[in-house]
């Protein structure tokens, strides 16, 4: 019984387009080459040449959309640094050298293409590919600098890694049949819907997983909207499929009923029956298709809402008073004024419109105006506490910002704000200046200006720039507004300010 099934496979059919199939595969030969590159940083961390070609060839395909077509080696060089300088301990000509042999990889140096060797068992020989995935695209003679561009085989490498593949083969199958009908290659035609009929039964799996998944993730109302939205999308595709099934399916019904009005089906039988059973595996095809959308609709409209009753269900079920209301409310404590807020959606709505007389004779709360107000309520948390990460970290940052200023001013080049980050960046710390706590620093020092000792010490470390001011000593620091607007960075401005630093006067002492 296994031979006769056996017997009834086309070979031909099967090794059909071998070679095509072979040249896709061909074209990650390079990036595998690269992985088999045993390079490593400094400090001795395996390098991931594979997925640094992958990311060079990305780069070289966004250069080409932004029609930028002199791309060199330095250019794909300051890349790799940028990208990877946080992963790896490398030195600029170590970069260098990865970009070289990344670039040497997709295109040999001795400028001729990549050949890939293999036996074509369709043609029963020996056969060999060439493929170019790198081009030289230009040459500067004045600066001897060669440029690069993705070539046809580079592009298609890129594509063939898109995820987009998976999601539209049966809508890419679709359209191969309509032109293999076109051209009249009835057993290409009836391959590829053999083709479409396993992409629906993958569809059809992924969809019970995708249902499993919804009943499981759904823990919030974020996460039914992501879902909401994904199943929008799969059913509006399939749709459009289901509309496509339905124009081949006239398509071959026409083809079907002019061979037979011609009297074709009796001079060429063999073409009218692959035609017979093309209409047959088409239409069961579509059939499957058909139930795969009601089961996506099935699962908008009935799995989809019943996760999100259970969410709202879990929540009411899960929901205590006592522990997620009152014990919040003293615990914490809350402000007076907060509390009709929160409490407001516990308590029923006021049903009687008439209110008593004894109300009159209620307990009035009676107060007198005074410059110092009582405030009426519970004595509010502190904003922050001693022990607090984040007020620790802020004061770090605030007493390291005022030792480089210091530093600047001692150097003559803190006279002015811009002359501070200017020296910021001499000693590479520009980093400071692309922080928020940068400028509240100096608006807080420009409010509090001229700023001196003439607190108690104790009292000034207690605040957020107590360790900075410390460090004035007895000197006195004028922060005043200047002219112009400084900006080094994308997201802040700030206006210029005078700085100067005032020594104490010996007269006083």
């Amino acid at each position: 019984m296994e031979g006769y099934r056996l017997d009834e496979l086309d070979f031909r059919e099967i090794t059909n387009g071998y070679k095509e199939r072979v040249r896709r595969l061909a074209l990650f030969d390079p990036l595998y080459d690269l992985d088999r590159k045993r390079e490593q940083d400094q400090l001795g961390n395996p390098i991931d040449m594979k997925g640094l070609g992958l990311l060079a060839l990305l780069f070289f395909f966004e250069q080409k959309l932004m029609r930028d077509y002199k791309t060199d080696r330095k250019q794909l060089t300051l890349f790799l640094q940028r990208l990877t300088k946080n992963h790896y301990q490398l030195e600029e000509t170590d970069y260098e050298k990865i970009a070289r042999t990344i670039i040497q990889t997709f295109r040999p140096s001795t400028g001729k293409k990549s050949s890939y060797s293999f036996f074509n068992w369709e043609s029963g020989v020996e056969e060999s590919i060439e493929y170019s995935i790198l081009k030289a695209n230009n040459f500067d003679s004045k600066t001897n600098t060669q440029y690069y561009t993705l070539d046809d085989d580079g592009l298609e490498l890129i594509f063939a890694t898109k995820e987009f593949y998976s999601e539209f083969q049966l809508s890419i199958n679709q359209l191969m049949l309509r032109k293999q009908l076109d051209k009249g290659e009835f057993n290409g035609a009836l391959r590829q819907i053999n083709e479409m009929r396993i992409d629906v039964e993958s569809l059809e799996e992924r969809m019970t997983k995708l249902k499993h998944e919804i009943q499981r993730s759904i823990v919030s109302e974020e996460t039914f909207e992501r879902y909401k939205q994904l199943l929008d999308d799969i059913y509006g595709r399939l749709q459009r499929e289901d509309e496509e099934f339905k124009e081949l399916r006239q398509f071959v019904k026409e083809t079907r009923e002019r061979l037979y009005s011609k009297d074709l089906h009796k001079k060429e039988s063999k073409t009218y029956n692959v035609i017979l059973r093309i209409t047959r595996e088409l239409e069961s095809v579509h059939y499957e298709h058909s139930h795969l959308l009601e089961k996506t609709f099935a699962l908008k409209n009935t799995t989809l809402v019943t996760a999100q009753e259970s969410l709202y269900y879990t929540g009411i079920q899960a929901f205590n008073f006592d522990q997620d209301i009152v014990s919040h409310v003293v615990s914490t404590p809350l402000p007076y004024d907060s509390m009709p807020g929160i409490l407001a959606p516990f308590l029923k709505v006021e049903e009687n419109p008439i209110w008593s007389p004894l109300t009159l004779l209620a307990e009035q709360n009676i107060t007198e105006e005074r410059e110092q107000r009582v405030e009426q309520g519970f004595i509010e948390a502190k904003d922050h506490e001693k022990d607090d990460p984040y007020r620790d970290w802020i004061m770090t940052k605030y007493k390291q910002l005022m030792e480089q200023f210091l530093h600047a001013y001692d150097s003559g080049k803190g006279s002015t704000l811009s002359q501070f980050m200017t020296y910021l960046d001499e000693v590479e710390a520009s980093d400071r200046f692309e922080q928020r706590y940068f400028y509240d620093f100096w608006l807080i020092l420009h409010q509090r200006s001229p700023i001196h000792r003439d607190v108690s010490e104790e009292q000034d470390n207690q605040t957020l720039l107590g360790e900075a001011l410390s460090l004035l000593g007895k000197r006195t620091l004028i922060v005043e507004e200047g002219n112009g607007i400084v900006q080094r960075t994308e997201r802040f401005s700030i206006q210029e300010l005078s700085i100067s630093l005032e020594e104490p006067d010996d007269e006083l002492f």
